[in-house]
Protein backbone atom coordinates (compact mmCIF):
# COMPACT_ATOMS: atom_id res chain seq x y z
CA UNK A 1 0.00 0.00 0.00
CA UNK A 2 1.44 3.36 -1.36
CA UNK A 3 1.29 6.33 0.84
CA UNK A 4 2.91 8.72 -1.59
CA UNK A 5 1.16 12.23 -1.41
CA UNK A 6 -1.60 11.11 1.14
CA UNK A 7 -1.92 13.65 4.15
CA UNK A 8 -2.61 11.64 7.28
CA UNK A 9 -5.74 12.94 9.59
CA UNK A 10 -3.41 13.61 12.85
CA UNK A 11 -1.15 15.54 10.52
CA UNK A 12 -4.41 17.75 8.73
CA UNK A 13 -4.90 18.78 12.80
CA UNK A 14 -1.78 18.79 14.02
CA UNK A 15 -1.60 22.13 16.04
CA UNK A 16 1.13 24.83 14.59
CA UNK A 17 3.70 25.47 17.25
CA UNK A 18 4.61 29.24 17.39
CA UNK A 19 7.63 29.91 15.10
CA UNK A 20 10.40 31.73 17.18
CA UNK A 21 13.92 32.48 17.18
CA UNK A 22 16.54 30.52 19.32
CA UNK A 23 20.07 30.12 20.19
CA UNK A 24 21.27 26.53 19.75
CA UNK A 25 22.20 26.02 23.32
CA UNK A 26 18.33 26.67 24.27
CA UNK A 27 16.85 23.95 22.07
CA UNK A 28 16.53 20.12 23.11
CA UNK A 29 18.39 18.23 20.47
CA UNK A 30 18.99 14.35 20.30
CA UNK A 31 20.93 13.02 17.29
CA UNK A 32 21.08 15.68 15.38
CA UNK A 33 21.03 15.90 11.63
CA UNK A 34 21.67 19.46 9.93
CA UNK A 35 21.32 19.53 6.17
CA UNK A 36 22.62 22.29 4.37
CA UNK A 37 20.41 23.83 0.91
CA UNK A 38 22.85 25.93 -0.88
CA UNK A 39 20.61 27.43 -3.13
CA UNK A 40 18.67 29.02 -0.42
CA UNK A 41 22.08 29.24 1.98
CA UNK A 42 19.92 28.15 5.14
CA UNK A 43 20.79 25.30 6.93
CA UNK A 44 17.52 22.70 8.25
CA UNK A 45 18.06 21.04 11.75
CA UNK A 46 15.75 18.08 12.51
CA UNK A 47 14.40 16.41 15.51
CA UNK A 48 11.69 14.01 16.69
CA UNK A 49 8.45 15.88 17.56
CA UNK A 50 5.24 13.31 18.42
CA UNK A 51 2.17 14.91 17.67
CA UNK A 52 -1.79 13.76 19.20
CA UNK A 53 -4.19 12.65 17.55
CA UNK A 54 -8.07 13.57 18.10
CA UNK A 55 -8.15 10.87 20.97
CA UNK A 56 -4.63 11.71 22.49
CA UNK A 57 -3.04 9.31 21.18
CA UNK A 58 0.65 10.11 20.94
CA UNK A 59 1.74 9.80 17.28
CA UNK A 60 5.61 10.01 15.84
CA UNK A 61 6.43 13.25 13.84
CA UNK A 62 9.51 15.15 13.06
CA UNK A 63 10.12 19.08 13.15
CA UNK A 64 12.63 21.34 11.90
CA UNK A 65 14.67 24.20 12.70
CA UNK A 66 15.94 26.95 10.30
CA UNK A 67 19.42 28.81 10.45
CA UNK A 68 21.53 31.21 8.60
CA UNK A 69 24.17 31.29 11.03
CA UNK A 70 24.52 28.00 12.59
CA UNK A 71 23.76 30.07 15.89
CA UNK A 72 20.22 31.70 15.91
CA UNK A 73 17.59 28.74 14.88
CA UNK A 74 14.27 29.88 13.48
CA UNK A 75 11.46 27.21 14.41
CA UNK A 76 9.36 24.62 15.35
CA UNK A 77 7.78 23.43 11.95
CA UNK A 78 6.27 20.69 11.79
CA UNK A 79 6.99 18.55 8.72
CA UNK A 80 6.03 14.36 9.25
CA UNK A 81 3.40 13.40 11.50
CA UNK A 82 2.97 9.68 11.07
CA UNK A 83 -0.46 8.53 8.71
CA UNK A 84 -3.20 6.06 9.84
CA UNK A 85 -2.50 2.44 7.90
CA UNK A 86 1.55 2.83 8.37
CA UNK A 87 3.64 -0.42 9.65
CA UNK A 88 3.56 1.56 13.54
CA UNK A 89 2.83 5.17 14.19
CA UNK A 90 5.14 5.12 17.33
CA UNK A 91 7.44 7.61 18.31
CA UNK A 92 10.17 8.41 15.94
CA UNK A 93 14.29 8.49 16.96
CA UNK A 94 17.27 10.16 14.92
CA UNK A 95 15.24 11.49 11.62
CA UNK A 96 17.95 12.39 9.33
CA UNK A 97 16.82 14.28 5.87
CA UNK A 98 18.76 13.40 2.33
CA UNK A 99 18.33 15.38 -0.91
CA UNK A 100 18.42 12.98 -3.59
CA UNK A 101 18.16 13.47 -7.30
CA UNK A 102 15.32 16.37 -7.01
CA UNK A 103 13.96 15.05 -3.73
CA UNK A 104 13.78 15.06 -0.04
CA UNK A 105 14.31 11.81 1.66
CA UNK A 106 13.66 11.31 5.28
CA UNK A 107 15.30 8.05 7.29
CA UNK A 108 13.23 7.28 10.29
CA UNK A 109 13.72 5.03 13.30
CA UNK A 110 10.00 4.43 13.99
CA UNK A 111 9.18 2.34 17.23
CA UNK A 112 6.24 0.16 17.42
CA UNK A 113 3.24 1.42 19.79
CA UNK A 114 4.11 1.43 23.21
CA UNK A 115 1.09 -0.92 23.68
CA UNK A 116 2.71 -3.48 21.61
CA UNK A 117 6.10 -5.22 22.88
CA UNK A 118 7.90 -8.21 22.99
CA UNK A 119 10.61 -10.06 24.26
CA UNK A 120 14.01 -10.24 22.44
CA UNK A 121 17.19 -12.77 23.34
CA UNK A 122 15.77 -13.07 27.01
CA UNK A 123 15.20 -8.79 27.15
CA UNK A 124 12.39 -8.73 28.18
CA UNK A 125 9.18 -6.06 27.02
CA UNK A 126 10.99 -4.03 24.24
CA UNK A 127 9.43 -2.02 21.64
CA UNK A 128 10.02 -3.19 18.12
CA UNK A 129 11.67 -0.08 15.82
CA UNK A 130 13.03 -0.47 11.90
CA UNK A 131 14.00 2.40 9.83
CA UNK A 132 11.70 3.87 7.34
CA UNK A 133 12.45 5.96 4.19
CA UNK A 134 9.75 8.90 3.36
CA UNK A 135 9.74 11.40 0.95
CA UNK A 136 8.84 15.41 0.05
CA UNK A 137 9.53 17.56 -2.48
CA UNK A 138 10.39 19.86 0.18
CA UNK A 139 13.06 20.03 3.12
CA UNK A 140 10.00 21.44 4.98
CA UNK A 141 8.09 18.77 4.02
CA UNK A 142 5.41 17.42 4.32
CA UNK A 143 7.33 13.86 4.83
CA UNK A 144 5.06 10.96 4.01
CA UNK A 145 5.86 6.92 3.32
CA UNK A 146 6.79 5.68 0.18
CA UNK A 147 5.02 2.41 1.53
CA UNK A 148 3.73 0.80 4.43
CA UNK A 149 6.72 -1.19 5.89
CA UNK A 150 9.43 -0.91 7.73
CA UNK A 151 12.58 -0.64 4.82
CA UNK A 152 14.82 -2.14 6.92
CA UNK A 153 14.61 -6.15 7.39
CA UNK A 154 11.00 -7.17 8.86
CA UNK A 155 12.78 -9.57 11.53
CA UNK A 156 15.75 -7.01 12.56
CA UNK A 157 15.34 -4.74 15.00
CA UNK A 158 17.01 -2.19 13.58
CA UNK A 159 17.38 2.13 13.96
CA UNK A 160 19.55 5.04 12.80
CA UNK A 161 19.56 4.35 9.06
CA UNK A 162 21.64 6.67 6.77
CA UNK A 163 22.41 6.75 2.96
CA UNK A 164 25.04 6.44 0.29
CA UNK A 165 25.03 6.56 -2.65
CA UNK A 166 28.01 4.92 -4.68
CA UNK A 167 28.56 4.26 -8.16
CA UNK A 168 25.29 5.59 -9.03
CA UNK A 169 23.18 3.00 -6.60
CA UNK A 170 21.99 3.77 -3.32
CA UNK A 171 22.07 1.99 -0.03
CA UNK A 172 21.14 2.19 3.35
CA UNK A 173 23.43 1.64 6.21
CA UNK A 174 21.79 1.16 9.94
CA UNK A 175 22.31 -0.58 12.91
CA UNK A 176 21.11 -4.06 13.67
CA UNK A 177 20.30 -3.29 17.53
CA UNK A 178 22.20 -4.54 20.36
CA UNK A 179 19.06 -5.80 22.39
CA UNK A 180 18.31 -8.68 19.39
CA UNK A 181 22.14 -9.66 18.40
CA UNK A 182 23.79 -8.47 21.91
CA UNK A 183 26.92 -7.69 19.88
CA UNK A 184 25.26 -5.01 17.77
CA UNK A 185 26.44 -5.12 14.37
CA UNK A 186 26.85 -2.08 10.96
CA UNK A 187 24.63 -3.10 7.90
CA UNK A 188 24.18 -2.67 4.75
CA UNK A 189 21.50 -2.38 2.39
CA UNK A 190 21.11 -1.74 -1.18
CA UNK A 191 17.73 0.41 -2.40
CA UNK A 192 15.64 0.33 -5.19
CA UNK A 193 16.72 3.45 -7.40
CA UNK A 194 14.07 5.49 -6.03
CA UNK A 195 14.61 4.54 -1.94
CA UNK A 196 11.56 3.07 -1.50
CA UNK A 197 12.66 -0.39 -0.88
CA UNK A 198 15.29 -3.12 -0.66
CA UNK A 199 16.14 -5.14 -3.56
CA UNK A 200 18.71 -7.42 -2.16
CA UNK A 201 19.62 -9.07 1.46
CA UNK A 202 21.12 -7.26 4.00
CA UNK A 203 25.54 -7.79 4.51
CA UNK A 204 27.01 -7.06 7.89
CA UNK A 205 30.01 -4.65 7.56
CA UNK A 206 31.37 -5.52 11.51
CA UNK A 207 30.14 -5.87 14.91
CA UNK A 208 30.64 -3.13 17.43
CA UNK A 209 33.30 -5.63 19.28
CA UNK A 210 35.84 -4.87 16.25
CA UNK A 211 36.20 -1.55 17.84
CA UNK A 212 39.13 -1.54 20.52
CA UNK A 213 37.71 1.51 22.28
CA UNK A 214 34.32 0.06 21.84
CA UNK A 215 34.30 -1.70 25.84
CA UNK A 216 30.38 -2.85 25.89
CA UNK A 217 28.09 -2.13 28.91
CA UNK A 218 27.79 -4.68 31.71
CA UNK A 219 24.39 -5.85 32.28
CA UNK A 220 24.98 -7.46 35.07
CA UNK A 221 25.18 -11.42 36.10
CA UNK A 222 22.40 -12.65 34.46
CA UNK A 223 23.56 -10.87 31.34
CA UNK A 224 25.91 -10.81 28.96
CA UNK A 225 28.50 -7.86 28.00
CA UNK A 226 26.14 -5.81 25.17
CA UNK A 227 28.04 -3.65 22.50
CA UNK A 228 25.90 -0.91 21.25
CA UNK A 229 26.23 0.34 17.52
CA UNK A 230 24.57 3.76 16.89
CA UNK A 231 24.73 6.66 14.69
CA UNK A 232 26.18 5.81 11.58
CA UNK A 233 27.70 8.19 9.05
CA UNK A 234 29.92 7.87 6.18
CA UNK A 235 31.98 10.73 4.83
CA UNK A 236 34.86 10.94 1.64
CA UNK A 237 37.91 12.38 2.74
CA UNK A 238 39.69 14.47 0.61
CA UNK A 239 42.39 12.19 -0.21
CA UNK A 240 39.34 9.26 -1.31
CA UNK A 241 39.42 7.39 1.56
CA UNK A 242 35.80 6.36 2.76
CA UNK A 243 35.60 6.57 6.32
CA UNK A 244 32.47 5.77 8.76
CA UNK A 245 31.48 7.50 12.01
CA UNK A 246 29.33 5.99 14.50
CA UNK A 247 28.50 5.61 17.96
CA UNK A 248 28.73 2.86 21.02
CA UNK A 249 30.39 3.38 24.82
CA UNK A 250 33.81 3.72 25.99
CA UNK A 251 34.45 3.00 29.50
CA UNK A 252 30.99 4.00 30.53
CA UNK A 253 30.78 7.12 28.05
CA UNK A 254 28.68 7.58 25.01
CA UNK A 255 31.57 7.99 22.20
CA UNK A 256 32.45 8.14 18.43
CA UNK A 257 34.53 6.14 16.52
CA UNK A 258 35.49 5.71 12.67
CA UNK A 259 36.19 2.68 10.65
CA UNK A 260 37.95 2.92 7.72
CA UNK A 261 37.07 0.97 4.05
CA UNK A 262 40.20 -1.10 2.93
CA UNK A 263 38.44 -0.88 -0.49
CA UNK A 264 37.52 2.57 -0.25
CA UNK A 265 34.20 1.29 -1.67
CA UNK A 266 30.60 0.66 1.53
CA UNK A 267 31.03 -3.06 0.95
CA UNK A 268 34.41 -2.69 3.05
CA UNK A 269 36.34 -4.57 4.90
CA UNK A 270 35.84 -2.19 7.42
CA UNK A 271 38.67 -2.18 9.61
CA UNK A 272 38.43 0.38 13.10
CA UNK A 273 40.52 2.98 13.82
CA UNK A 274 41.57 2.59 17.75
CA UNK A 275 41.35 5.84 19.13
CA UNK A 276 37.71 7.17 19.43
CA UNK A 277 36.86 10.19 18.37
CA UNK A 278 35.33 11.78 20.77
CA UNK A 279 34.79 10.22 23.78
CA UNK A 280 33.16 12.67 26.41
CA UNK A 281 29.55 11.33 26.81
CA UNK A 282 28.18 12.46 23.08
CA UNK A 283 27.70 11.20 20.30
CA UNK A 284 25.06 10.28 17.28
CA UNK A 285 26.84 12.56 15.30
CA UNK A 286 26.94 14.19 11.04
CA UNK A 287 29.55 15.93 8.92
CA UNK A 288 28.09 18.56 7.03
CA UNK A 289 29.91 21.18 4.86
CA UNK A 290 29.15 24.67 5.56
CA UNK A 291 28.38 27.11 2.80
CA UNK A 292 31.92 28.62 3.35
CA UNK A 293 33.35 24.47 2.31
CA UNK A 294 34.66 23.90 5.85
CA UNK A 295 33.81 20.56 7.44
CA UNK A 296 31.72 20.64 10.28
CA UNK A 297 30.37 17.47 12.85
CA UNK A 298 27.38 18.18 14.81
CA UNK A 299 26.59 15.79 18.19
CA UNK A 300 24.51 15.83 20.90
CA UNK A 301 25.69 16.37 24.60
CA UNK A 302 25.42 14.98 27.26
CA UNK A 303 24.23 11.57 26.23
CA UNK A 304 22.29 11.52 29.54
CA UNK A 305 20.74 12.58 31.73
CA UNK A 306 17.94 12.40 29.51
CA UNK A 307 16.39 15.94 28.93
CA UNK A 308 19.82 18.00 29.35
CA UNK A 309 21.24 16.18 25.35
CA UNK A 310 21.92 19.64 23.36
CA UNK A 311 23.00 19.78 19.55
CA UNK A 312 27.07 21.23 19.59
CA UNK A 313 28.61 21.94 16.40
CA UNK A 314 32.92 22.03 15.89
CA UNK A 315 35.05 22.29 12.97
CA UNK A 316 36.21 19.45 11.61
CA UNK A 317 39.70 18.64 10.38
CA UNK A 318 40.05 17.06 7.24
CA UNK A 319 43.27 14.69 7.74
CA UNK A 320 43.16 12.38 4.81
CA UNK A 321 43.15 9.01 6.57
CA UNK A 322 41.27 9.90 9.97
CA UNK A 323 38.97 13.18 11.27
CA UNK A 324 39.94 15.87 14.11
CA UNK A 325 37.46 17.87 15.96
CA UNK A 326 38.42 20.79 16.50
CA UNK A 327 36.95 23.76 18.15
CA UNK A 328 33.33 24.56 18.94
CA UNK A 329 31.63 26.84 16.57
CA UNK A 330 29.98 28.74 19.75
CA UNK A 331 31.05 27.93 23.01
Amino acid sequence: MAFLGLASSAEAQAPVAEMRTYDISDLYFRDPFIMPVSKEKTYYMYRSASKRDESGREIGGVEVFKSQDLESWVGPKQVCVLPEGNWSRGGIWAPEVHEYKGKYYLFATINSDVSWKKSVNGWPDYIWRGTQVLVSKSPEGPFVPMTDTQTTPIDEMALDGTLWVEGGKPYMIYCHEWVQVVDGEMCLLPLSDDLSHAVGPSVTLFNASAAPWSTGLDNGQDKPRSYVTDGCFLYRTKTGQLLMIWSSFCKGQYAIGIAESASGRVTGPWRQQTQPLFDENGGHAMIFRRFDGQPCIVLHQPNSPAGAERAHIYELEDCGNTLKILGELRQ
